[in-house]
């Protein structure tokens, strides 16, 4: 690298608006989404709003790399950035523009040229239907999306899933990106006949509406080997009938009672559908699934009720999970065979 400097002698300009590379982003507690990024040119200021790819937002906070605040950073620093609207993919070039309307105008332009012409809606492919147009002769081509919580888990999959390709079935992954599943990965799962996969993430609300419009199938696993191992026998044809997880309802945790001689109850409110005693739940915190298991207690004004409906308070415990927190979504769901 020394040497390349030498002969290279690149230069920047510190008085330039800043831009850049996104190293890496998650979502920490208590700060809420985190971007490092190098800075390449230019200075990087509080108050300044950066764009990356879809994502923007104005610098709330400035960080170096001893964590320690700052309200700027120059040319060849790295920082650590909050205050964007999203969780941008390690790689992707970062630029501060003039205001929010104009990252939001950029967006738009980007998205509009890239738009894929529809063709109709249809109903969307699943796992098993690609295996039974497989046998048909009809499918050569597996197209994915995939989302995950952080860059350290996306790039082992998207290593290993490309590792498949070379048979008679390619595999395309469309979009490979860190983040909850949003609505414009099911309109692109939708226009390119894709299938969702996502790690340790969970659809948001519009996505899950969007995708049940569109007929988009949405996988979500927490063990990369299942996932893997999902993909390959599609490919291979031996995939067997499978059953999804279906949403019946979500509620929001208000409140953590502790509870003699049973633990933590989550005093919640049910926001909409149902949820029931005999369903299963899952835990999702910031967009991220935190647990996922049966429900040991279900209570509505201190008696035992067997479902609870939306627009009533009620509390719940997990089998195993007591670290509730408030504002925790807890999602009811139960499993139903997906038909071919």
């Amino acid at each position: 690298m020394l040497l390349v400097a030498e002969e290279v002698d690149p230069k920047a300009n510190p008085a330039a608006p800043a831009s850049g590379t996104v190293l890496e982003a998650k979502i920490e507690r208590g700060k809420g989404i985190m971007t490092t990024a190098l800075i390449q040119n230019g200075s990087l200021r509080l108050g300044d709003t950066m764009l990356v790819g879809e994502h923007y937002g104005r610098i709330k906070a400035l960080y170096d790399y001893t964590g320690k605040r700052i309200s700027e950073a120059g040319p060849s620093t790295p920082v650590a950035v909050s205050g964007l609207d999203g969780i941008p993919q390690a790689g992707e070039q970062f630029r501060v523009v003039d205001s929010e309307k104009t990252a939001r105008r950029l967006i738009e332009e980007a998205r509009e040229a890239a738009r894929v012409t529809p063709t109709g809606r249809g109903r969307g492919p699943t796992l098993d239907e690609f295996f039974a147009r497989l046998l048909e002769g009809e499918a050569k081509t597996l197209n994915l999306i995939v989302k995950a919580d952080v860059q350290g888990s996306l790039e082992p999959i998207v290593t290993s899933l490309e590792r498949l390709n070379g048979g008679e079935v390619d595999l395309e992954i469309l979009r490979a990106a860190t983040g909850a599943i949003s609505e414009g990965d099911v309109m692109l799962a939708s226009a390119s006949g894709a299938i969702i996969l996502g790690f340790n993430v969970e659809a948001d609300p519009i996505a899950r509406n969007a995708a049940a419009v569109e007929a988009v199938q949405i996988r979500t696993y927490s063990i990369i080997y299942k996932l893997i191992e999902d993909v390959e026998k599609a490919m291979k044809g031996l995939l067997a009938p499978t059953f999804e997880d279906v949403v019946i309802g979500r509620a929001e945790v208000r409140q953590v009672f502790r509870i003699r001689g049973v633990g933590n109850i989550a005093g919640s409110y049910m926001r909409t559908g149902e949820g029931r005693r005999n369903a299963k739940a899952r835990v999702v915190r910031n967009s991220r699934l935190v647990h996922s298991g049966t429900i040991s207690s279900l209570k509505h004004l201190q008696e035992n009720v067997r479902e609870v409906k939306a627009g009533y308070e009620f509390g719940v415990s997990l089998d195993g999970f007591e670290e509730f927190q408030p504002g925790d979504i807890i999602e009811f769901y139960v499993s139903q065979r997906v038909e071919v």
